[in-house]
């Protein structure tokens, strides 16, 4: 099974789910801070200059990590930092060495808004999947906040040890958590969810176990309850879903589709502009691929 693939997959997931969660930060510790966070956070989300972004982040990154030590009871604090970790390693580092670093602390983060949430989720992948989906279950729709950017980090850290069999084994748990967000919320950050199951459900072909028109549906969910603008639910869905079924006329015409649209979106701004680059390059290997 080539798990590899695994570590492009939630790049584009990541920067497009990661920054939307992050409008959690608008409960942050007091008003003054809320009103910053609430604002920054837009900021990146909304912004068409992916190069400026990378370099002001990590201004911000040391900021949170000053605000969790400061505030080390606060689940959205370790919510934040746990998304906005995981965003920026998904969109700008490439240094294996770098990303595995930022992608354990993305998850530590994650995993300490989980404790906080509910202490029989201090360690998640210590937790068996019977038991994981018994605890699961007692979750309510004001957890799928923290549910989510822990899964999204967890994924990420999977895609750092894609060469590692017991930590590609803990896929099946975060594919638990992001179907348990979906039946807490099925339109939770409109659709991202059901983009990370999409993706989840098409990285094996069917031989392996892939299911392919399961994560179609997603794909489609995914765009659907995003009004069209999650560009990247399109370029997935033509990655994963048209390129594994080897349907020439539905990869082109989404990636198109991807290209023709304006990608200043509310929300997804930034990710749009990553996504119509992956596009470009999808488009110009397909006569190699198909």
């Amino acid at each position: 099974m080539n798990y590899k693939r695994f570590v492009a997959l939630t790049r584009e997931c990541c920067v497009a789910g990661c920054l939307l969660v992050l409008v959690g930060c608008s409960a942050l510790v007091d008003r003054k801070v809320a009103d910053f966070g609430a604002g920054f956070t837009a900021a990146i989300r909304d912004s068409d200059d992916p190069a400026m972004v990378e370099q002001g982040l990590p201004s911000y990154l040391l900021l949170l990590d000053a605000l969790v030590n400061g505030s080390p009871d606060k689940p959205i604090l370790w919510q934040a930092a746990s998304s906005l970790n995981s965003a920026y390693v998904g969109a700008f580092i490439h240094d294996e060495a770098r990303a595995r670093q930022i992608n354990e602390k993305a998850m530590k983060y994650g995993f300490k808004a989980l404790c906080l949430r509910d202490q029989r989720l201090c360690n998640p992948r210590a937790v068996s999947p019977d038991d994981l989906n018994v605890i699961l279950s007692s979750l309510t729709k004001k957890d799928a906040g923290v549910l989510f950017a822990a899964a999204g980090a967890w994924a990420g850290w999977i895609q750092s040890h894609a060469d590692d069999w017991n930590a590609v084994a803990d896929l099946s748990r975060v594919e638990m958590m992001m179907r348990r967000v979906i039946a807490l919320d099925d339109a939770f950050e409109e659709g991202m969810p059901h983009l990370y199951l999409g993706v989840l459900a098409t990285v094996l072909t069917p031989a392996l176990g892939g299911r392919p028109e399961e994560g179609k549906k997603h794909f489609e969910r995914a765009v659907e309850l995003s009004g069209g603008k999650n560009l990247v639910a399109k370029v997935y869905y033509a990655k994963q879903y048209a390129r594994g079924v080897f349907d020439r006329e539905l990869h082109d015409r989404l990636l198109n589709e991807v290209l023709a649209t304006d990608p200043h979106a509310r929300n997804f701004t930034l990710s749009n502009m990553l996504a119509q680059a992956e596009a470009r390059t999808l488009l110009k290997s397909a006569d190699d691929f198909f």
